[in-house]
C-alpha cells in the first residue's frame, strides 16, 4: 500500500498489527482519484471507516486542503496518525476516533466537497451511512459522495438529495458516485 501521486508519491503506508481491515487496493485508488481529477486540489474531503487512512491521505498528497479521517478502531486510528506523519501531511488532517454515525452526527453544519466511504464489505452500512450524510447536508452543491462496496452490494439509485450518477467497477469493487439535486447522468 503506497502513495500513488502528488506530494507524498511512493511513500509507502502502514498497516495495524493485527487487523481484519482491508485497505482500498491501489488499483481501485488510481481509478478513484483518475476519475475525481480536478476536484481534489484545495478540496475538503472527508474518509469515513477511513481504516488506513489510506484514500484520504493520497487526497492530501493530490492538494486537498483538509481531510477529516473517521475511523473507530483504535489501532487504524493511530495506524492513520503515524502514516500521517510519516509522509508530513499532519497539518491539513483531523482524525476523529469514533463511530461514523456519531461522527456524521457532530459533523453537522460543516460541509465537504469530496465524502469518500468504505464500510466493511457485508455489514450493509452503505445505505445508513448515505442516509445520514444526505439528512445532516454534509456535502456541497455540486460535491461529491463515493461510495466503495462489494459488486454484489445493491445501492438506491437515490437517497434523499444524493442521486447516484456513475458507477466503475473494478474485479469485486464497485465505486458508485452520488451528487446532491441532479437529475440527468454525468461522467
Amino acid at each position: 500500500m503506497r502513495v500513488i501521486a502528488g506530494i507524498a508519491k511512493k511513500r509507502r503506508l502502514k498497516m495495524p498489527p493485527g487487523w481484519s481491515g482491508r485497505p482500498t487496493a491501489d488499483r481501485v485508488k488510481e481509478s478513484l482519484f483518475n476519475i475525481l481529477g480536478p476536484r481534489i486540489p484545495g478540496c475538503y474531503f472527508l474518509d469515513l471507516f477511513a481504516g488506513t487512512g489510506n484514500v484520504g491521505i493520497e487526497a492530501l498528497s493530490r492538494g486537498a486542503a483538509r481531510v477529516v479521517f473517521v475511523e473507530r478502531d483504535k489501532r487504524a486510528v493511530k495506524t492513520i496518525r503515524d502514516n500521517l506523519v510519516h509522509v508530513g501531511l499532519t497539518e491539513r488532517a483531523e482524525v476523529l476516533a469514533q463511530d461514523t454515525f456519531l461522527a456524521l452526527r457532530q459533523l453537522a453544519g460543516q460541509q465537504f466537497d469530496v465524502i469518500f466511504l468504505d464500510p466493511p464489505y457485508g455489514q450493509g452500512l452503505e445505505l445508513p451511512a448515505l442516509e445520514a450524510i444526505d439528512r445532516h447536508a454534509l456535502v456541497v452543491s455540486g460535491g461529491i459522495v463515493v461510495v466503495e462496496s462489494s459488486k454484489r452490494q445493491v445501492l438506491p439509485r437515490r437517497q434523499g438529495q444524493l442521486v447516484q450518477y456513475r458507477q466503475h467497477q473494478l474485479g469485486d469493487t464497485m465505486l458508485s458516485f452520488y451528487q446532491p439535486g441532479i437529475t440527468g447522468e454525468e461522467d
